[in-house]
């Protein structure tokens, strides 16, 4: 039983052999380097290793180049023989195959669509997505709160801004409840949601949900498939591609249950372009990144982070990475050699060479890398030629992505966009229920009001007086407003929703029983 992926090795002055340990994945791990040092071929060629060790895999494909995975390399290929050398040189018996592949993309247009609902994704990372103050992120903390309680699902932004209209016109009671609600922080975040519609975040937010028994399988001849996320066009929405990954990765964590120490992990995460995630976040939100990578592991997930320097990690998850493989590094400012300094110091030196050098000096390819020892204890520090892939190096066509889609299991299961009954149809069965009874309301008084002038005019021609308790008795009282109409029918499902209330994990994010 294969034990290990191969990374690379080399001749003099590098590796004799370099392995990424299955039973230490779960450790997780850092790939570094500038742009074209070859960090997209080293995503490959672990992507592949890990598949062919029935090991699932999730990784974005940023640049449009990792779709290759699905279609076998070739000998006609342009850098074939230079393959080939390199193979040779480190030992490896260059064999070229392709991979199960499964296409995903929240815009549904070079995958199938992959969609959370706003129940599930939770008021932290909604709040960080749509970049709320503390006060708006209380406002929709208690929005979140009103809507569990009520039994009010939030499926879709629809749910969501017809919630916090619901909260704004019943803004007076609600902050006795739940403390202060302001009507201008309603309008903010409200604002912030029109905004990410604008950049496509509704294609995000309905159901059919993404299943993450889809992403978690195999094939039957036991690889593991390897799911891709389209993300080119997604990049142009940062916030939404890294609030989105770390929903995926929080619900990885709230749903897989513990498994301890197995010889496998049962899915491998990467994280590209890793520093979108830490780019201005908070403290609090940083925090519970690092207790998610520290304990994860024990349900069995590896996830790997990638990005062009390991300072735009913070060193509290950096230190959570055992694997690391680290490509070159441009130091042309003190600022860059402030940072390459940094960079060498996080490995175990090796006597043979200087780390900072060796960093700045490996080539297109190259790498220098340290991996976990069957001990778990993080190796010295060592230049690393990368494998070449077995896979296509660069994209497939159109046309054989979307044949592959049509062959895929997961085809017509998430294309067909579900509105089911949920909160913005519930909110409006209330609100037209309080019109319709405002309404009646009024008309009755109405009627009341001329029984009364008609009464009084007949006592006229008798001569007599109009009975005072008469007359109070057919009063009523002034005809409530809409949002007080709300506002009572509120009040009144407020009542014994004690044992109702939804729990949610570490992220916010629902937690579901198992």
């Amino acid at each position: 039983m294969q034990d290990h992926i191969f990374i690379g090795g080399g001749g003099e002055g590098y590796a004799e052999a370099q392995k990424l340990l299955l039973n230490y994945t779960n450790r997780h791990g850092l790939i570094a380097g500038a742009t074209g040092t070859g960090k997209t071929v080293t995503l490959q060629i672990l992507a592949e290793g890990l598949s062919a060790a029935g090991v699932p895999v999730f990784l974005s494909d940023v640049k449009g180049d990792l779709s290759g995975l699905a279609a076998s390399g070739r000998e006609d290929f342009k850098l074939h023989e230079a393959f080939t050398k390199r193979a040779a040189t480190i030992g490896l018996d260059l064999q070229y195959d392709k991979f199960p592949v499964t296409f995903w993309d929240l815009y549904g247009e070079q995958g199938h669509p992959v969609r959370t609902t706003v129940s599930e994704m939770g008021p932290l990372l909604l709040s960080r997505l749509l970049e709320l103050t503390d006060v708006q992120e209380g406002v929709l903390n208690v929005a979140f709160r009103v809507a569990d309680e009520e039994g009010l699902p939030l499926l879709d932004l629809k749910d969501l801004q017809a919630l916090l209209l619901f909260v704004g016109e019943n803004a007076k009671d609600l902050s006795l409840r739940y403390g202060n609600v302001a009507v201008s922080s309603v309008g903010a975040i409200q604002r912030q949601l029109l905004v990410l519609e604008n950049q496509g975040g509704n294609e995000l937010f309905g159901e059919p949900a993404l299943e993450l028994s889809d992403m978690i399988r195999c094939e039957a001849d036991g690889r593991g498939v390897v799911n891709l996320l389209a993300a080119d066009k997604l990049m142009n929405s940062p916030r939404l591609y890294a609030t989105f990954l770390l929903w995926l990765l929080s619900e990885l964590f709230e749903e897989l249950p513990e498994v301890g120490n197995p010889d496998k992990p049962k899915l491998v995460f990467f994280f590209d372009e890793a520093h979108l995630l830490f780019d201005d976040a908070p403290k609090a939100l940083v925090d519970k990144v690092e207790q998610v990578a520290r304990l994860i592991r024990s349900k069995g997930v590896g996830v790997f982070f990638i990005t062009q320097n390991p300072a735009d990690v913070p060193d509290d998850v950096l230190g959570q990475l055992g694997n690391r493989v680290q490509h070159a590094l441009r130091a042309f400012t003190a600022r860059d050699q402030k940072d390459l300094q940094k960079a060498a110091e996080t490995y175990r030196p090796n006597p043979r060479f200087d780390t900072a050098e060796a960093i700045r000096e490996v080539g297109t390819g190259e790498a220098v890398t340290s991996m976990l020892d069957h001990k778990g204890i993080p190796m010295i520090v060592e230049r690393t030629l990368i494998r070449p892939p077995s896979s296509q190096l660069g994209p497939i066509t159109p046309q054989e992505r979307a044949a592959i889609m049509a062959m895929s299991p997961m085809s017509g299961k998430y294309d067909k966009r579900l509105d089911r009954d949920s909160a913005f149809e519930m909110l409006a069965r209330r609100a037209d229920a309080a019109a319709k009874e405002a309404e009646e309301a009024e008309a009755r008084a109405a009627r009341e009001e001329e029984a009364e002038r008609e009464f009084k005019q007949a006592r006229r021609y008798d001569g007599g007086r109009a009975s005072t308790t008469t007359t109070r008795s057919r009063r009523t009282k002034e005809p409530e407003s809409l949002g007080g109409a709300l506002a009572d029918a509120f009040v009144k499902e407020m009542k014994g929703t004690t044992g109702r209330r939804i729990i949610r994990g570490i992220f916010g994010t629902i937690f579901k029983s198992r």
